[in-house]
């Protein structure tokens, strides 16, 4: 395959899974991050705890580990992994204002963990959102992004600032 090529596509343009038996069982870990920018008072509300629908962090960064095992089951041609970790931070940022997004997943297997931490990121944002939708519907999920990943044929890459 050309370098530059898609690895989903065959030859004839079919999508299809790439088949990664041949590559090396390495240990994987990628991050990425995103925001959820908000009124002040919105912001507040989640931090003090006064949410109608409870725990926004809580619940969210919990939403975040489920949707990074599920990624496979979301996103058509993403292998299966067993991931040997999760972890997804929520910090405000006084200055969005908002709550910073943060996931790192782990596996040792053929095939890296990108979409797993990014899959991640958004479903903790999207909870965030929906928890708080009641009282700032002008919400916005922005900047997810790839912050680093290591493992793999590829090794280490980091996302410039």
């Amino acid at each position: 395959m050309a370098p530059d090529a898609l690895s989903h596509l065959d030859p004839t343009g079919t999508a299809n899974m790439v088949d990664v038996s041949e590559k090396a069982v390495t240990t994987r870990e990628a991050t990425a991050e995103g925001r959820v920018v908000m009124a002040p008072a919105t912001l507040d509300l989640i931090l003090r705890g006064d949410a109608k629908k409870g725990d926004v962090i809580g619940t969210a960064r919990i939403a975040g580990i489920m949707a990074a095992k599920r990624t496979s089951e979301l996103i058509p041609l993403c292998h299966p992994l067993m991931l040997s970790k999760v972890a997804v931070d929520i910090a405000p940022d006084l200055s969005l204002p908002g709550l910073v997004v943060t996931a790192t997943a782990r596996v040792s297997a053929t095939t890296g963990v990108e979409m797993e931490s990014r899959t991640a990121v958004t479903v903790a944002c999207l909870t965030i959102y929906d928890m708080a939708k009641g009282v700032d519907r002008g919400m916005r999920n922005e900047g997810v992004r790839l912050l680093s990943k290591s493992g793999g044929r590829s090794g280490t890459w980091q996302a410039g600032h």
